[in-house]
């Protein structure tokens, strides 16, 4: 996410069918939340990498290690989409500003609706798509926000495909930038993208999140995070970065998967609580996770 404070979304996700329940869980800021579509994760599964092999097992407990000696506080989620198995960390169920990873959730939101006819999606709307997952551009999340009918039209969806936590800002109405999120919330968003989207259309994110810029700008790199597997792994991912904490203190989160046919899902979000150097630090934190995880995993 580029550093300018523009809003932004998080959108939710829609099956066919599901289109009127879905505009029925819409809600005003204050009212009493709807029991979700998912199942919290019980207390028993946080910090439990029970379900994974010995290896990744160990994988597992040094990542552990490693959030703990860094800067603030990181909330992990892993889910093996072969074997079922998941652990999250016992910061998974922390809100933390989502940042620039709801993009995602607005590009398959905005594909759902225009396969319902909802709406229609033009080769300039799907232009800004490619340009806010590939480089993280604002500017088009924000017209794309915008135009397809911002918080009313975006929000009822997002219970959809399990993301519980979300919270949008009082503080920041109307903005796809300024959402409270639970690394719960992103890898059920990338798990929804994988296991529920038309195949036409999760191949296409698919490629567009394997692709994302490698470039020099900060404003538009995003081969790090999930990318810190390595080529090997076949990493794709959306991040998300901002000083967006009220002390000026950076949130650098990472969202995607991992392996051969998205094998894991994967959901990484760093509150630093740094100030000075606060990018560079969390972008350190989330992608040596990844490293820790997933480098040589697949040889």
């Amino acid at each position: 996410m580029r550093r300018s404070r523009v809003p932004v979304v998080l959108s939710g996700l829609l099956v066919a069918g599901s289109l009127v329940a879905a505009a029925m869980m819409y809600e005003p800021r204050g009212a009493e939340r709807a029991a979700p579509v998912r199942d919290a994760p019980a207390r028993a599964e946080i910090g439990s990498a029970l379900g994974f092999e010995p290896e990744f097992r160990a994988r597992i407990a040094a990542a552990e290690a490693y959030v703990r000696s860094r800067p603030g506080f990181t909330g992990i989620v892993v889910r093996d989409r072969r074997t079922g198995a998941v652990w999250r960390n016992a910061d998974a169920g922390t809100k933390i500003w989502a940042c620039s990873t709801s993009k995602l959730a607005i590009a398959v939101d905005l594909l759902l609706r225009d396969d319902l006819g909802a709406i229609t999606l033009g080769p300039d709307d799907r232009e800004l798509m490619h340009e806010m997952l590939h480089a993280s551009d604002n500017d088009a999340a924000t017209t794309l926000w915008e135009r397809y009918g911002g918080e009313k039209a975006f929000a009822p969806r997002f219970r959809s495909f399990g993301m519980t936590g979300l919270e949008f800002a009082d503080r920041h109405p109307d903005s796809w930038g300024w959402i409270l999120a639970t690394p719960n919330d992103l890898e059920q968003l990338i798990d929804f993208t994988l296991e529920q989207v038309p195949a036409r259309h999760r191949n296409y994110l698919v490629d567009e999140l394997r692709s994302v810029d490698g470039g020099d700008s900060l404003d538009s790199d995003q081969r790090w995070g999930i990318w810190g597997a390595g080529d090997r792994a076949a990493p794709g991912n959306k991040n998300g970065w901002s000083d967006d904490n009220d002390d000026g203190s950076w949130l650098v989160n990472s969202v995607g998967f991992v392996g051969p046919r998205e094998q894991f899902t994967v959901a990484i979000m760093n509150n630093t609580k740094v100030i000075d150097d606060g990018y560079q630090v969390g972008r350190q934190t989330v992608t040596r996770v990844s490293e820790i995880l997933f480098k040589d995993y697949f040889g």
